[in-house]
């Protein structure tokens, strides 16, 4: 399990690296242009912060997978990460639309992609939490 870990680790490393290129990518300049002030600065502050929280991940499941597979305070800790990345999970079903990916290659292959990376975080979190 410490081998998942670590790939997780870098895994959510990248993950939050790539959240750099959103404002470019999803053309928030433009799209955001009609927001007030604080609902546009919200969406800047937010991702930040969300990015901040999954290197955080990312470098704790790097540098501490032993300590997380083998103590109880680890345990804990994947019980957590569990509950975050399952939620994670249910959202890419239920709080996005089928009509953003749906008869579209890139954004289908997108949704698979992500949707296995949710399970499997999901899955090596909740299997740490119960063994």
């Amino acid at each position: 399990m410490e081998l998942h870990l670590k790939v997780i680790g870098v895994l959510l490393v990248l993950l939050a690296m790539m959240h750099v290129i959103f404002p470019r990518y999803f053309d928030w300049k433009s799209q955001l242009s009609g927001l007030s002030l604080i609902n546009r600065q919200m969406m800047y502050v937010h991702t930040f912060f969300i990015a901040l929280v999954v290197l955080l991940m990312g470098v704790l499941c790097f540098t501490s997978a032993n300590e997380l597979v083998n103590n109880a305070l680890g345990k804990k800790i994947c019980f957590g990460l569990f509950v975050f990345w399952f939620a994670r999970l249910v959202i890419q079903f239920f709080g996005y639309s089928s009509e953003l990916w749906k008869g579209k290659t890139f954004e289908t292959t997108v949704h698979v992609v992500f949707t296995f990376l949710w399970v499997y975080l999901s899955g090596v979190f909740l299997w740490i939490s119960i063994h």
